[in-house]
């Protein structure tokens, strides 16, 4: 483990312009994750740590002390508590970090189920919906433009580590997408679609979901199969976005589990 004080360090130069920049994340190809929990999520699916930052505080932590142990061959560095903090983008910073290089898309296009992401801009929703994704057994998660990176360090904290049990595709073009797939599309709406418990979600289905304000883009909602839309109670306008998915998602599983529609 190397102690490091000075704040004009260079690799902590390049660690402050990873952690607030999407841009440089997406050029580098590297992002950070903080906490425990996240960076042992990432280790618990083979994942690939290329250094490891510490708090001086944190250090003697049982389960920090756990995870240099996991990463012994992963360079290490260990920072005085205030300049941990300017990395930390918590109030409360738990001390350990890692630095990652983000994964490469995977191959192909899937043909099972899926959830498709169209430009959803809070960070938090999007880690949200990869948490829910997870949740329900929906491996592939498929963000068309406009959307929060799925990799930058909110989306990370809010998906709690669902990211590396997942298949992520970003920038995909979801209208060529839903031009091929071969299962049921299904286009959220808040508004005028058939009730969501009317339908069949037997086969493979592939959930819409759009913009927090102005919803799905009208291109893909004209190449959905069915637009779906949630009871709410009356006087209720709306649900948001993650909350939506997680009625939907668990709508499906519940039929498959033998539920009667």
């Amino acid at each position: 483990m190397k102690s490091i004080s000075a704040r004009d360090n260079p690799t902590l130069k390049s660690l402050r312009a990873l952690a607030g920049d999407p841009r440089r994340q997406r050029s580098e190809a590297r992002t950070l994750l903080e906490g425990a929990h996240l960076i042992a999520a990432c280790l618990d699916h083979g994942g690939v740590l290329d250094l490891l930052v510490v708090s001086e505080s944190a250090a003697a932590m049982s389960e920090v002390a756990t995870l240099l142990q996991r990463s012994a061959v992963v360079p290490t560095l260990c920072l005085p508590d205030a300049l941990f903090r300017e990395l930390s983008e918590l109030a409360t910073p738990v001390g350990i970090l890692a630095r990652i290089p983000i994964p490469q898309q995977p191959a192909g296009q899937p043909a099972g189920d899926c959830l498709l992401l169209d430009a959803i801009q809070d960070a938090g929703n999007v880690g949200t919906l990869l948490r829910t994704a997870a949740a329900a057994g929906v491996r592939d998660v498929l963000l068309g433009a406009g959307c929060a990176g799925a990799w930058s360090p909110r989306v990370l904290r809010a998906a709690q580590g669902a990211h590396f049990g997942l298949q992520i595709r970003e920038q995909v073009d979801l209208a060529a997408f839903l031009s091929g797939y071969t299962g049921t599309s299904i286009a959220a709406v808040a508004h005028e679609g058939v009730s969501l418990y009317g339908l069949d979600c037997a086969s493979p289905v592939a959930w819409l979901f759009g913009n927090e304000g102005a919803g799905i883009a009208p291109e893909l909602l004209t190449l959905a199969t069915v637009r779906a839309t949630i009871p709410l109670a009356a006087g209720s306008e709306s649900l948001n976005v993650a909350a939506a998915a997680a009625v939907c998602l668990f709508e499906m599983q519940r039929q498959r589990a033998g539920g009667s529609r």
